[in-house]
């Protein structure tokens, strides 16, 4: 399949996986929302994966030729951190999670995993009418 898609395919793949794993974490933290003592957690991911895609913070690529993109990416490179905020939020002497936030993290987040997924679907789509296409 490497050849297909080239190296994207498996950035994405691993990209969904840890959008599927921070929408677990979210749902935690409003199952807990209600949770005496209970403080949010965080996956977070994109700065290890603009690292391991040679990528700088303003999403540039480095090049070491102009007609060439760097193609070195390991999708076992980079993996999600848990975040566990150190400082409680306090409301009505409770520790809490702030609802609109993880609320707001969750959209985004489902609008990403949706995006990649369509990708992915096209990319398949696409082997599926050559494969089709190709044996008439």
């Amino acid at each position: 399949m490497k050849a297909l898609f080239g190296n994207y395919i498996h950035v994405t793949s691993k990209v969904l996986d840890m959008r599927l794993e921070r929408q677990n974490v979210v749902s935690s933290n409003l199952a807990n929302v209600k949770t005496p003592g209970y403080r949010a957690r965080r996956v977070e991911f994109e700065e290890q994966l603009q690292s391991a895609l040679n990528l700088d913070a303003r999403g540039k690529v480095d090049r070491t030729n102009p007609g060439h993109l760097p193609a070195t990416f390991d999708p076992r490179s980079f993996n999600a951190e848990f975040i566990k905020s150190m400082e409680p939020r306090v409301y009505q002497g409770e520790d809490a999670v702030d609802l609109d936030k993880e609320m707001s993290i969750m959209s985004q987040n489902t609008l990403m995993y949706n995006a990649l997924s369509m990708i992915q679907q096209k990319n398949f789509h696409g082997l599926k009418t050559i494969i089709s296409e190709g044996g008439q």
